[in-house]
C-alpha cells in the first residue's frame, strides 16, 4: 500500500538585488541565497548574478516553498518551469508555475545534512 504524497509548507522565496547578511553562493544557478530558517517569518532572499542561468518567473516573481515526499507525484501534471536539480547534496528542488505563481518542491534525503532542512 502506497502512502499518499505529502506537502509542507517550507518558505516564501523573495528576489532581490540586495545583498543579504547570511547568503550562500549555489554555483549552479548562480544565485546567492538566505536560509528561510533564519528569518522569523520564514522568508529565503534570492539575489541572482546577472549571468544566471535562470530566468523567467523564477528569477522574477516570489515563490512559495513546500517540502515534499515525492518529486515526481508532486510534478505529476504540472507546468515545470524548472526540472529538478540538486543545489547541494541530499537537496533537490523544481519549481512549477500555476494560476500566475510559482510554486518550490523540495525533497531531502534523510538524515542529510542540508542548510535548508
Amino acid at each position: 500500500m502506497n502512502k499518499a504524497m505529502t506537502r509542507h509548507f517550507h518558505h516564501i522565496g523573495l528576489p532581490t538585488d540586495l545583498s543579504q547578511p547570511g547568503e550562500v553562493y549555489v554555483a549552479d544557478t548562480k544565485v546567492w541565497v538566505t536560509d528561510p530558517r533564519n528569518h522569523p517569518y520564514k522568508v529565503e532572499y534570492l539575489r541572482f548574478e546577472k549571468d544566471s542561468p535562470v530566468s523567467g518567473p523564477v528569477r522574477d516573481l516570489p515563490h512559495i516553498a513546500f517540502r515534499v515526499s515525492d518529486m515526481a507525484e508532486a510534478l505529476r501534471g504540472e507546468n515545470v518551469i524548472l526540472a529538478p536539480f540538486s543545489p547541494s547534496p541530499g537537496f533537490t528542488v523544481a519549481f512549477t508555475l500555476k494560476d500566475g505563481a510559482v510554486f518550490e518542491f523540495m525533497t531531502f534525503e534523510k538524515d542529510a545534512d542540508l542548510p535548508w532542512k
